[in-house]
């Protein structure tokens, strides 16, 4: 996979993986760019038992502070839909500057996690004039949020883990040797819980995509309450394609 055709998510990973310095184009290319740049944008939609459930819109720009990733989840056939928003801002070592979710419907909760010195913290309510709750978390900014129903966050740590694992050949393409593996430190702010979580790199795979045969990069993420399958497009940007939740019986697709 050469890079010179993929010069803006290689910035993008590098800088999810802390390592723009070494990585930085020159100053004066640098200067010409715009301050944001868009690394990707689009939809998922979320399926249970083959039937869709909902939908996620996404955008994930770059920024001259960082990444932004932002993302409203709506529920599919629903009389009572629910509507959900977030915005995660990362620095430019790919540590939390601030994330904020908010549900527009039916409730209007809203929740905010930003670094408090060393660790993090997280203020919520149900609504704006219900008492404010608040956690701190013996948790570093490096902690990779990873909230209820934004499956993008998803890509962000496959983008970070693939940084990691990869190296640079002196031909100018990424070498990711297969069953190599990593573990992050998760925050599920909904669910105001943290756990780890392992990355693994299967290699590439086959699989049955919108009814054509179409070969991925796959990633598996294990955690202590279940198994997600990963298939990322490494022909484009390492963009997420699809997601396989088996416990859940969820799949989630790129549209």
């Amino acid at each position: 996979m050469k890079l010179s055709d993929r010069r803006i998510v290689f910035l993008i990973l590098v800088v999810l993986a802390g390592c723009l310095a070494a990585s930085a184009a020159p100053q004066k290319e640098k200067e010409k760019e715009r301050d944001s740049q868009q690394i990707d944008s689009g939809s998922f939609g979320v399926f249970m038992s083959g039937h869709r459930v909902g939908t996620e819109t996404f955008s994930i720009t770059q920024t001259n502070n960082g990444p932004v990733i932002k993302s409203e989840f709506k529920t599919e056939n629903d009389p009572n839909q629910a509507v959900q928003s977030s915005v995660l801002q990362l620095t430019v070592s790919g540590e939390i500057r601030r994330y904020e979710w908010k549900e527009l419907s039916p409730g209007k909760g809203q929740s905010v996690v930003i670094p408090n010195d060393q660790f993090l913290n997280q203020k919520w309510s149900s609504g704006p004039q219900d008492k404010e709750h608040e956690q701190p978390y013996l948790l570093s900014p490096s902690t990779s949020i990873l909230d209820d129903y934004f499956f993008i966050h998803r890509e962000v740590l496959v983008w970070k883990f693939m940084a990691a694992i990869c190296n640079k050949l002196p031909n100018g393409q990424m070498q990711c040797l297969a069953k190599q593996r990593t573990q992050f430190g998760t925050l599920d702010p909904r669910q105001h819980s943290s756990a780890p979580l392992t990355a693994e790199f299967l290699g590439r795979e086959k699989i049955n995509f919108k009814g054509n045969p179409q070969e991925f990069s796959k990633v598996e993420f294990k955690t202590d309450v279940g198994n997600w399958q990963l298939w990322v497009n490494d022909q484009d940007h390492f963009k997420i394609m699809r997601i396989v939740i088996d416990t859940d019986n969820t799949e989630v697709i790129r549209d």
